[in-house]
């Protein structure tokens, strides 16, 4: 145990820095070599790892309905970019991740209240509502799909599994949620998902610098560089 603790090198920072990095090679590949397939593959170790790290900020955020609210304000700043940049105009037809995660966190809000504390007799949860609220989150996964929003319920339940899970044993948490994403996303540029495990198993937990709000402005800023430099050079 104490030698793997060793190996844990990467802060929550670090951890969405390699995200971004990610996420941008698979937004460049998208919009200006959709023919490319390698961008689109760094691409993928994006997802399970900003799923992580939304379960994180949940668990450690010290109220969890400011964390919800300024989620909320970044899904609507970042839907303009967000059609521009994959779409060049302004629609409904696919809504950016920040919504997704909005989400996300609402499903996880929800399952909390619904769940309720441990009973005092046992130190457990009542089955039958934690049953209650994993239905509940299986719904909120099914409104990110028809909002059509970004990685539909794939995200929405990936970050409740990292959440759930949060007290088993690191590389059992890490394997599963990973294994999700990369279970039911397999086609095409999907099959480099599993390579996010790597990262994510030298996660020591701690939060890092932080930089809260460079990452939440990150991607509408991105967004609406890349549809800019699109346009002048395209």
């Amino acid at each position: 145990m104490e030698t793997a603790k060793r190996f844990r090198v990467i802060d929550g920072t670090m951890l969405k820095i390699i995200a971004m990095v990610s996420m941008v090679f698979d937004h460049v590949g998208d919009m200006f070599y959709p023919g490319v397939l390698w961008p689109r593959m760094i691409g993928r170790l994006a997802m399970p790892i900003f799923s992580l790290c939304i379960a994180e900020g949940y668990i450690h955020t010290r109220d969890k309905m400011k964390y919800l609210f300024r989620m909320g304000i970044f899904a609507l700043i970042s839907e303009i970019p967000f059609d521009l940049a994959s779409e060049g105009k302004i629609g409904l037809n696919h809504q950016n991740i920040m919504l997704t995660f909005f989400i996300a966190i609402l499903a996880l809000r929800l399952f909390d209240l619904i769940r309720g504390e441990k009973k005092e007799e046992n130190g457990k949860y009542s089955p039958v509502k934690t049953c209650l609220g994993v239905l509940v989150v299986l719904v909120m996964a099914c409104i990110a799909f028809l909002a059509k929003a970004d990685y539909t319920f794939f995200a929405v339940i990936a970050v409740f599994i990292f959440y759930v899970l949060k007290d088993i044993r690191q590389f059992a948490r890490m394997g599963v949620g990973v294994a999700f994403l990369a279970l039911t996303r397999t086609m095409g540029y999907y099959c480099t998902t599993g390579l996010s495990f790597i990262p994510l198993i030298l996660y020591n937990g701690k939060r890092g610098k932080g930089l809260k709000w460079l990452f939440y402005a990150f991607y509408p800023v991105h967004l609406l560089i890349l549809y800019f430099v699109k346009g002048f050079y395209l």
